[in-house]
């Protein structure tokens, strides 16, 4: 590889990968955009060339879902947004969707300007972002309405699950879903029956377990899969897209390619984490050890029985996106719940490893193809987040974020050599096959042979605009369509019972079985709630 600087760039001998087909072919760029995609180029005069023979010519990987800088339990992860983007492109994604995450009552334009006045004097790649939604009511709309129309922000989530901190109930969530798709965004949801979660952490604390252990113990595989079922419900109704982070569980896969398959819009993210080759995790004996992998919902091993459906799901098409819920805490942040797993701040690295990983479990182990790689760590979610054909293709006139990857080259994942600021990798020790060789971003060599030629602020954000065709063409014509029509009758005549209309709401007043009894008014919109305490002998 030649080592002159140029705005030109001719990268020769490769094979180009695209989601629909490889070819070989040269690609020049020019100005940051991808000018020709052809074989046999010439090199214009003061271009750089770069010799990809062997090697293959991919779109740079975009990262989905990014937590940087997250504040969290008073302290702040260790990756900030110029450690986590450096480390995401020597590990070949060109691209991050960050969460605007702050403390509940905070406004949504607070919050979204705080962040950008984070990311852009620190990015070194470009980003966008996503906002959540904690709470409703007239202002978080108009914020949010603000927030599409004038800032390229196209997609909101929402939680089920940490109650009184982030948790929206289900007429909360009905709403935002019935706005969402109003506006053209698409809706995100972190998937967990928060109730069960707090009552099971309760119990967990009654049997003394305070260890990181207890994470997992009182989060099973069904208190994700019931609320996964539950949001592509309340979604399907409203006629809304939805997005589900973080698929952790094969339960909650299958919920989703059974909607899918009956036509459904509903997406699946499963994130790198799942496919960490550490069997004992939240139950290591060392704390920081465990306290390491402690992010929700939890990942799950089943002696690779859960990451071997994921990654099939994955190359079939039923999940389409790939993130890594990058939130990296160094062992002094997550000592802040060494007393109690609860305060454990939630959270695992994973940009700089996410390309590599799925690349072994996919296209290394024969499961998945090259093609099928491109697709589910770039040009899907190009596509899901209205980024493409800018972001995710090799093609002329698509912006110049390409990665020269080495598909027979292997290495180890190791906290020791890896380019993230965290003290922890849960990829320890896991042989990669798959190398970034060179990564070029906005048209400029920023990464080469284990070099990085960045600044602090060199990424740009980009805006993202709503009703993304891939997304909503079927929810556009489903509107048209799926008006209820009420049917004409004669009106009844008969004699009919006289019942009393009740004024002020039942009050249920029940006891847990151990320490604690609380009133609940079941009022109209808590029957979901009042079943969880029916089914368990709380009522």
């Amino acid at each position: 590889m030649q080592s002159q600087n140029s705005n030109k760039i001719l990268i020769k001998g490769g094979k180009v990968v695209n989601e629909d087909r490889s070819f070989y072919a040269d690609v020049y760029i020019e100005d940051g955009i991808i000018h020709t995609v052809a074989e046999n180029l010439s090199a214009p005069e003061d271009c750089r060339v770069i010799d990809a023979t062997g090697l293959l010519v991919i779109p740079g990987g975009i990262d989905t879902h990014t937590h940087m800088q997250y504040p969290s339990y008073g302290t702040v992860a260790t990756d900030d947004f110029f450690s986590g983007t450096r480390a995401a492109l020597g590990g070949g994604t060109t691209m991050i969707i960050d969460f605007v995450l702050d403390k509940k009552g905070v406004p949504l334009m607070d919050q979204y300007h705080k962040w950008r006045s984070w990311a852009d004097q620190r990015v070194c790649c470009d980003y966008s972002l996503h906002v959540v939604v904690t709470s409703w009511n007239d202002k978080v709309k108009e914020d949010m309405t603000t927030l599409v129309q004038e800032c390229g922000v196209n997609s909101f989530k929402m939680f089920m699950a940490y109650r009184d901190r982030l948790m929206l109930e289900d007429n909360e969530i009905y709403e935002v879903y019935e706005y969402c798709r109003n506006i053209g965004a698409l809706a995100q949801m972190h998937a967990e029956n928060g109730d069960v979660i707090d009552y099971e952490t309760k119990r967990m604390h009654e049997l003394g377990i305070f260890g990181p252990e207890g994470h997992e113990l009182c989060r099973g595989p069904d208190v994700e899969s019931e609320a996964v079922s539950r949001c592509i419900m309340i979604a399907n109704i409203v006629n809304c897209p939805v997005y589900i982070v973080h698929v952790m569980t094969i339960p909650s896969a299958d919920a989703i390619a059974k909607a899918r398959s009956e036509g459904k819009v509903v997406f699946g993210e499963p994130i790198a984490a799942s496919f960490s080759p550490d069997t004992e995790r939240c139950w290591h004996k060392c704390w920081r050890h465990a306290a390491g992998h402690v992010v929700g919902p939890p990942n799950r091993y089943d002696a690779g029985v859960t990451p071997d459906h994921l990654i099939r799901m994955l190359a079939s098409g039923d999940l389409e996106c790939t993130g890594s819920d990058n939130t990296s805490f160094n062992g002094a942040n997550k000592a802040v719940g060494k007393d109690d797993f609860s305060r454990i701040p939630n959270g695992v690295n994973g940009v700089e490893d996410r390309m590599s990983v799925f690349w072994e479990k996919g296209v290394a182990s024969g499961i998945m193809d090259e093609n099928r790689f491109v697709a589910i760590t770039s040009t899907k979610a190009a596509k899901v987040f209205n980024l493409y054909p800018r972001k995710g293709v090799i093609a002329e006139g698509s912006d110049a974020d390409i990665v020269i990857w080495d598909p027979n080259a292997t290495r180890t994942i190791s906290v020791k050599t890896h380019y993230q600021a965290v003290d922890f990798n849960i990829f320890e020790g896991l042989i990669c096959h798959g190398v970034t060789r060179c990564t070029i971003s906005q048209g400029n060599v920023v990464y080469e042979n284990g070099k990085f030629n960045v600044t602090p602020g060199c990424g740009k954000y980009l805006h993202r605009k709503p009703f993304s065709p891939y997304v909503y063409k079927r929810i556009l014509q489903r509107e048209k369509i799926r008006t209820p029509v009420k049917v004409d009758r004669e009106p009844y005549n008969g004699e009919d019972v006289h019942i009393p209309v009740r004024t002020t709401p039942h009050v249920f007043t029940f006891r847990t079985s151990r320490t604690y009894s609380r009133e609940l008014k079941m009022v109209k919109y808590h029957p979901r709630r009042f079943n969880i305490f029916r089914i368990c002998g709380l009522l």
